[in-house]
């Protein structure tokens, strides 16, 4: 049976942290409530698979296949196999249907298969199909999970697509300054050599220019050690948190980022909710995908405040790093009983949000980048003129 890690909370919000063999998440659960703790993280960690997740576009895919054949009458065994045999199929991804159409055919349900792969698919993915076996409506919940997996990966294209331009810019700044430093400038050295005093700026970049041009290899080292540093440190779980809390406090970047993962969690906790899925649960698993740490941790006190009888938008208001537009419409929801409906509605809300969201910060990232190369390549320009200009100065006031 499957080892899990978990962390844990009460209703005191005391915090519990070990180890428990389960089934599966549902029965991990289960065995906490019964000792009146309220699982709030967990990790598999006796699986001997290792496999990369599938990537967004993939999942989408596979669960629309999915969804349509058995919508047409498929079983899933077959339906499996058909996906499995599939000529668009990559290889690795064969591989991974084929093992999961054996183990369903050992009569085990879908949701276990999936579970031992490995990482190969989502928790969120995995516990909706659990979901779904237990309450039917299979290919309702896989074409569901194909247009969350089909917006998330939609979402992340355009975020790296609108990130290009910034990165092509921050290499065209590294490049330009790496040959000014490294070769313009020293071609302009027996020139200043044989003038007076120098301004400190020319100073400064002679001085680079030659440690640069003398001492590269060492300039290599030096970023890759503080580049190592730097991920050693973020790596530190109250680094990260650390970081994560000032990404969302930025002044204008802040806002914008809380855009994106309130539409992340937004729309997981809709999904979820709206395939029955008791609320706790919920929160558990849709915690996991709205990458920011400091966010993430808040949720230990918001599952005990729930578990305890608070509301779920009181408990949700109080996590710092989501917009005031999820809170304000889950009490609308928890006030008319209509919470599954209001879910789902600022869930596509907050997608339309966060690629606007996406697109302001790539509009503020690209005149930034923009004014710091204007402002290197203008540095250097100055250091270069003002001697010289000032060489001219003195030979003209010699002649008169």
């Amino acid at each position: 049976m499957p080892v899990y890690k978990y962390k844990a909370i009460d209703k005191n919000k005391k915090k519990y942290r070990g180890a428990m063999n389960a089934a599966n998440e549902q029965e991990l659960q289960e065995k906490l409530r019964a000792d009146n703790k309220f699982l709030t993280e967990f990790t598999l960690v006796d699986n001997k698979k290792r496999a990369k997740r599938l990537r967004s576009d993939h999942l989408a895919d596979y669960a629309l296949n999915m969804s349509k054949l058995m919508a047409a009458g498929v079983t899933m065994v077959r339906a499996i196999d058909i996906v499995a045999e599939d000529e668009a199929t990559p290889e690795k991804e064969r591989v991974i249907y084929r093992d999961l159409l054996k183990i369903v055919k050992q009569g085990r349900p879908l949701s276990a298969a999936m579970n031992e792969q490995g990482d190969t698919f989502p928790s969120l993915f995995i516990s909706m199909i659990r979901s779904a076996e237990s309450s039917g409506g299979m290919e309702e919940t896989m074409a569901q999970m194909a247009d969350y997996y089909a917006k998330e990966y939609r979402l992340n294209q355009k975020i790296k697509s609108a990130m290009t331009y910034p990165k092509i810019l921050t290499v065209m700044i590294i490049g330009v300054v790496a040959v000014i430093v490294g070769f313009v400038i020293p071609q302009f050295k027996p020139l200043f050599d044989g003038m007076g005093e120098l301004p400190w700026a020319t100073k400064v970049l002679l001085g680079v220019s030659s440690f640069v041009g003398k001492k590269w290899y060492l300039v290599l080292f030096a970023g890759a050690v503080i580049f190592l540093i730097l991920k050693i440190v973020f790596s530190i779980p109250a680094v990260h948190v650390w970081k994560d809390k000032m990404e969302v406090h930025l002044p204008v970047m802040g806002k914008l980022r809380k855009v994106v993962y309130t539409a992340r969690f937004a729309r997981t906790l809709a999904s979820l909710y709206s395939a029955g899925m008791p609320i706790l649960n919920c929160l558990s698993i849709a915690r996991s995908t709205i990458g920011n740490s400091y966010i993430e941790k808040q949720f230990d006190d918001v599952i005990a405040s729930i578990s305890a009888g608070e509301t779920l938008n009181a408990a949700i208001s109080r996590v710092d790093g989501f917009t005031k537009k999820l809170t304000s419409t889950i009490m609308v929801g928890e006030e008319t009983g209509s919470l599954n409906t209001m879910l789902v509605s600022i869930a596509d809300q907050m997608d339309y949000d966060s690629e606007i969201a996406t697109q302001k910060m790539v509009t503020m990232l690209e005149p930034m980048m923009i004014v710091i190369m204007a402002v290197i390549v203008g540095f250097i320009m100055i250091a270069v003129i003002t001697p010289i200009y000032g060489s001219y100065q003195t030979i003209a006031q010699g002649k008169g």
